[in-house]
């Protein structure tokens, strides 16, 4: 084979793990979204993101592989990997994984739960303990000053009679 063949398969090859790569990220979204429930305003968002990272990647590939020129075998080759991923991995991919994901913060939780209900226990009591404290060292700061204040009368007094 000439080195122009090898070069074009090895470019359709690129692109075809590109269209992969693409749809792989784009199953992570969303993941992402199963579990933290997003809104339309977040969703439109996250897409245009996600869609302009994609563009600069595809157009960076092209830049670099084939000196910026498109090639409709690039784009039929991108659409063959996403569309071989979603058939082979992507159906289960989902769902598996945010159910994994789901499953371990749920037990995280659960044991973040059984971690937090002493130290929340302890914090009331250190609570309740400062309140004392600060109670306790208000009066004593009073009666402080309340001597103090006795102490100076005392003194002008004693310096006004000489």
């Amino acid at each position: 084979m000439s080195q122009d063949i090898i070069q074009e398969v090895t470019f359709f090859l690129h692109s075809l793990v590109m269209g992969i790569v693409i749809t792989f990220v784009y199953d992570w979204l969303l993941i992402i979204r199963k579990l933290i429930k997003h809104n339309t305003l977040w969703i439109s968002i996250e897409d245009l993101f996600f869609w302009l990272a994609c563009g600069i990647g595809v157009f960076y590939m092209l830049y670099k592989e084939n000196n910026g020129v498109l090639r409709w075998f690039t784009v039929i080759g991108a659409v063959i990997g996403m569309g071989c991923y979603k058939l082979l991995i992507g159906k289960w991919f989902v769902h598996i994984m945010s159910t994994c994901i789901y499953k371990i913060m749920w037990f995280v939780f659960k044991i973040l739960q059984i971690v937090v209900v002493p130290l929340k226990w302890l914090f009331s009591k250190i609570k309740k303990l400062t309140k004392f404290i600060k109670k306790k060292l208000k009066k004593l700061l009073n009666f402080i000053k309340n001597k103090l204040t006795v102490c100076i009368k005392m003194f002008k007094m004693i310096l006004c009679k000489q």
